[in-house]
């Protein structure tokens, strides 16, 4: 493939990648508002979701680093995010004095509840998308998250 293809395929997957983002921070916000979370909160809150799904959960520390927000600010927003019944808190398995936190029971089931319709219409979506080209899909997604994290710790930025 000529150089010149491979910069304009490149340059589509930026693109790509700034139209999801702009969609997915919508989503975001239409979410935060139906359950009466900040903007901040749902950040939070997905911060924990990846966090978690990725089998490192975090502490308050974490997404204080995260978020960039100071620490009273942080324990404000997890001790809201805990009212509210989103998180909650345990005790981390390697060492009962840290704590985690975690999606809670009702954090999963609004985040259910509201993101389902979106499963479906993905679902439709890919409905004629080849496996091999929904693995290669995975394969650039993968590269294009680790991308940002490099760039992120160029900015000394936490990575997720």
């Amino acid at each position: 493939m000529p150089e010149q293809d491979r910069a304009a395929l490149e340059a589509l997957i930026a693109a790509d990648v700034r139209a999801l983002t702009a969609q997915s921070d919508q989503i975001g916000h239409a979410f935060a508002a139906r359950h009466g979370l900040s903007d901040n909160d749902f950040r939070a809150l997905l911060h924990v979701m990846v966090a978690e799904a990725g089998g490192d959960p975090l502490a308050a520390g974490g997404l204080r680093e995260r978020m960039g927000m100071s620490g009273a600010a942080i324990t404000y927003l997890v001790e809201r995010m805990i009212a509210s019944g989103h998180v909650l808190r345990e005790p981390d398995p390697a060492d009962r004095r840290k704590v985690k936190l975690r999606v809670a029971d009702h954090g999963l089931e609004v985040g259910r509840e509201f993101f389902t319709p979106l499963a479906g219409h993905l679902s439709s979506a890919l409905a004629d998308v080849t496996d091999a080209d929904l693995q290669a899909a995975h394969r650039v997604f993968g590269a294009i998250v680790e991308s940002m994290r490099a760039f992120g710790t160029d900015l000394h930025v936490t990575p997720e």
